[in-house]
């Protein structure tokens, strides 16, 4: 009989060697159970062509195509993936729905003599936890934002923080995109279903009763939306406010920023957008700098026409929101561990 798992805890500590996801890589890759392994039972193509003949021919034709594709690929996967595998080894087979896909791949394993052992409802049960955990809510875990203006070198803080014991979600690094418009990677980001899996594993592994402390974000990364349960747990959340004159700001950006502004004509085409907010002069004199090498300039220009006014007029904080106003004159190493040296027992003491 297939295993009902309850909970996302039981999911992830499920005790078998091996999780083989046998959906279709293009399935595995929008999202899929964490440490699984992807072993399709049928490829992109084969899952197209079946379920085009499901709908235009007959589903017994679609299921006998099928049943022969499936077998083919399993038998490659055992030959290959599975060939240094002995008889103690203990996989754990899913698929979408946990139906013909995962059940024909577990039954072929369970001939040989492996115990093998398939999800109740698949994929679809384990979506279902993690939309639990994030969309249900609520959210038991304390959270504290890093606040500030851009520049204030808050994610490198939070790694600084991470790594003397703070419970820290870096929602950005998650996201693969740094917040702004200049912000997206060249590797692209992540679906939302994974996404949002990172969002429900990372809760699930800090401990509730301490506080985590999140970077100040708007509802949206990137083209990500933060899912709606941690969204109101950062909407209701004490800050942490960093500020920083815009000398110190600009020169810690333009390090920050270095590999981006280092492609003028991909930095033209994000900050295009901004030319119908801030017009084509504005725009124009950005890019003069940053043509001529001057990216400090051009980071000072960046923030002080058109971050800074932007950060001002969406953050209005009242006062009880907040846990403390911090102040550096510098954002190099030792400005920054000076502000994680104020900032530790403000978390540790909530």
């Amino acid at each position: 009989m297939p295993i009902a798992f309850a909970t996302l805890d039981a999911l992830i500590n499920h005790g078998f060697d091996t999780v083989i996801d046998v959906r279709s890589p293009a399935e595995f890759a929008l999202d899929h159970v964490p440490g699984a392994i992807n072993l399709p039972a049928l490829s992109n193509d084969e899952r197209a062509q079946v379920g085009t003949i499901y709908k235009q021919i007959s589903p017994f034709e679609a299921r006998k195509l099928g049943a022969s594709l499936v077998a083919r690929n399993v038998a490659d996967h055992i030959a290959q993936a599975m060939a240094d595998k002995d008889g103690s080894w203990r996989p754990l087979v899913y698929c979408w729905r946990g139906g013909q896909r995962s059940g024909s791949f577990a039954s072929i394993l369970g001939q040989i003599g492996w115990r093998t052992d398939t999800v109740q409802g698949g994929y679809q049960t384990f979506r279902r936890l993690v939309q639990g955990a994030v969309y249900d809510g609520p959210v038991p875990h304390r959270i504290i934002l890093l606040d500030g203006n851009t520049g204030t070198a808050k994610t490198a803080l939070l790694a600084r923080l991470a790594a003397k014991g703070v419970q820290v979600i870096d929602l950005e690094a998650m996201a693969n995109h740094r917040g702004s418009l200049l912000g997206g990677a060249a590797q692209g980001q992540p679906s939302q279903r994974g996404f949002d899996t990172q969002i429900a594993l990372a809760l699930h592994r800090l401990d509730p009763a301490r506080p985590v402390l999140i970077e100040a974000e708007s509802s949206k990364i990137g083209r990500l939306v933060i899912p709606p349960a941690l969204w109101a747990a950062m909407t209701a959340a004490k800050r942490i406010t960093v500020h920083a004159p815009l000398a110190a700001r600009a020169s810690f950006l333009a390090r920050a920023y270095a590999d981006i502004a280092a492609d003028p004509d991909d930095m033209a085409r994000r900050l295009a957008p901004l030319r119908y907010i801030r017009g084509h002069e504005v725009v124009d004199g950005w890019m003069a700098l940053l043509h001529a090498g001057d990216l400090t300039g051009f980071a000072t220009a960046l923030m002080d026409q058109h971050y800074d006014p932007a950060y001002a007029k969406s953050r209005k904080i009242a006062a009880d929101d907040m846990l403390a106003d911090l102040h550096s004159a510098t954002l190099d190493d030792a400005g920054q561990d000076r502000l994680v040296a104020e900032i530790m027992p403000l978390v540790t003491a909530v």
